[in-house]
């Protein structure tokens, strides 16, 4: 049995949201951290609760014209069928890999309820949706943890349309199985196509070659060095980072994987795996095994369609420390969507997306077998479906489709949906922070401060309703950070996508603007859930 982390001990002895642990005062660091538009800090004050009245208020203004949906989320462990005669034991939602999908309407109230049969607390985070703070899934900051035996119920309006999932935020249970996508359709949904196909993608290790709390109990002991700090050297920009690529050759996206062996007794710690695209150091674990839809790539998943199909593919991806690279054979992708929301349309030979990105696509089939190819980015390895749209032999497991070296915009090169994009306002608080720490000693961290479970609203970053809020990300370490903020999405540049997760290059700084509007204590980290437990995570906490 593994042992629980601290953040799910912690979680499960801690008060409910409301309490005096929940309100805190601060204004984040002084000088470099946090500051008005004027230059000054913003005054301290007292922190809106999760449950408070501004919480319930902000929920009431909410759209709520549907239908309730019950749903049943039973956290459990046991074996799940990978495919190709592989079986592993894992947790998931009701023993499925992915879990059930979710599928609402904007307006919908979603009544969900959480069973725990693991053997640890757990929690259920709802990635990417603006709902009620204190329905948000994070113990000890919104929820006490939810204990073996116990159960808890989840319900709030989703009333935004788009591509979201769920996961737990206890510890590193991400890099089990305990995800699912949820999908929120629109009512009056713009686009026209034929089918639709959402695509999960994940790495993968536990019950292969150990499990996620001995690759964070190895990984916390550091490589004998000391934290990286510096500058961080080069990189060719990044999925928010810079200007934006077109990544149009092969020689600039290549990646070398060196493992060191986690199947066979040795390190779960991934040594030389590089990527050009992601500023050099392609992640910190080896992972035995990439999946779509829970399958591995000798044994996909195979999407049957007719030729002509306008499909669908909502993409999301699961991982906790590996970026894909994503190409569907033989064809072009049409950009529609980000993170649940509208960007301007645009033809792409391939996507990156980051742990906790989404991605939605179209794409008119052709005749024949095509691999859908996910390349985890930099590490040698990759995870695949098929598309069959007539008779044929399916490609062999290694094909790479030629589209991975194609066209690939980073994501400020796309363009927000007009009906998405932030109206322009001067920023009234910027908070400058700084991504820090390094593999040495694994000192992950916001500004050199480790995020506290003992005290999670000591050192807030903290904003006033109706502020239009700027957070400048400066990613100082050697290592790409794919950044996630709860309960908001974020607008990058003037006019770039509206997003919840953004990929921050080693030496690069991306501004994310956002109007605070959903009042509440959120978390703001970094999606590698080895780096966001190590300490790379910070509050985002509204003044009353």
């Amino acid at each position: 049995m593994n042992t629980p982390s601290r953040r799910a001990v912690l979680g499960a002895g801690l008060a409910v949201a409301g309490t005096g642990l929940l309100a805190a005062c601060g204004g984040g660091d002084p000088g470099a951290s946090s500051s008005g538009a004027n230059g000054r800090q913003p005054d301290a004050g007292t922190l809106v609760s999760p449950g408070g009245p501004q919480v319930r208020a902000a929920d009431a203004r909410r759209r709520a014209d549907g239908r309730t949906q019950a749903v049943a989320l039973t956290a459990t462990a046991g074996p799940v069928d990978l495919g190709g005669g592989r079986t592993v034991t894992t947790w998931t939602f009701n023993g499925r890999l992915p879990g059930p999908e979710i599928r609402l309407t904007a307006g919908d109230t979603l009544a969900a309820r959480l069973a725990n049969h693991l053997p640890a607390p757990t929690s259920v985070h709802w990635h990417g949706l603006a709902l009620r703070n204190d329905m948000d899934g994070v113990p000890p900051v919104t929820q006490r943890a939810v204990a073996p035996g116990a159960g808890l119920d989840y319900r709030f309006v989703a009333d935004t349309p788009g591509t979201y999932w769920l996961h737990p935020h206890v510890g590193v249970q991400l890099d089990r199985g305990l995800y699912a996508p949820l999908i929120v359709e629109d009512p009056h949904e713009p686009l026209r196509y034929d089918d639709e196909w959402v695509v999960v993608l994940d790495d993968w290790l536990d019950g292969v070659t150990g499990t996620p709390d001995q690759v964070l109990a190895e990984l916390g002991k550091g490589m004998g060095g000391t934290g990286s700090s510096g500058s961080g050297s080069g990189g060719m920009g990044g999925m928010g980072g810079m200007s934006g690529m077109d990544m149009s050759g092969g020689s600039a996206t290549t990646g070398v994987s060196g493992t060191a062996g986690g199947g066979s007794g040795g390190s779960f710690m991934l040594m030389g795996a590089t990527s050009p695209l992601l500023g050099g150091d392609a992640g910190d674990v080896d992972y035995p095994l990439h999946l779509v839809n829970g399958r591995v790539p000798d044994d996909p998943e195979v999407r049957r369609a007719k030729p002509g199909t306008r499909l669908r593919i909502r993409l999301v991806n699961a991982g906790a420390d590996t970026a894909f690279r994503v190409a569907l054979g033989g064809h072009r992708l049409t950009v529609t969507h980000t993170d649940g929301y509208p960007v301007a349309a645009t033809q792409v030979d391939a996507l990156m997306l980051g742990p906790g990105e989404r991605y939605d696509v179209l794409v008119t089939l052709g005749d024949g077998v095509f691999p859908l190819a996910a390349l985890a980015e930099g590490k040698g390895r990759s995870a695949r479906a098929l598309v069959r749209t007539g008779s044929g032999a399916a490609p062999a497991t290694g094909v790479r489709p030629r589209e991975l070296d194609g066209r690939l915009l980073t994501a400020s090169r796309f363009r927000a949906g007009e009906a998405a994009r932030l109206a322009p306002r001067t920023p009234d608080v910027v908070h400058r922070i700084r991504l820090t720490g390094g593999m040495g000693a694994y000192d992950w961290a916001l500004n050199g401060r480790k995020f506290d479970m003992n005290d999670p609203a000591a050192h807030p970053f903290t904003v006033r309703a109706g502020q239009r809020v700027r957070l400048e990300l400066s990613n100082g370490t050697d290592m790409w950070h794919p950044m996630h903020l709860h309960g908001h999405t974020f607008q990058l540049g003037a006019d770039g996508p509206r997003k919840d997760t953004a990929i921050v290059l080693p030496g690069r700084t991306v501004a994310c603007d956002f109007d605070a509007d959903n009042p509440g204590q959120w978390l703001i980290h970094c999606h590698n859930a080895y780096h966001g437990e190590a300490g790379m995570m910070g509050l985002l906490g509204y003044l009353r």
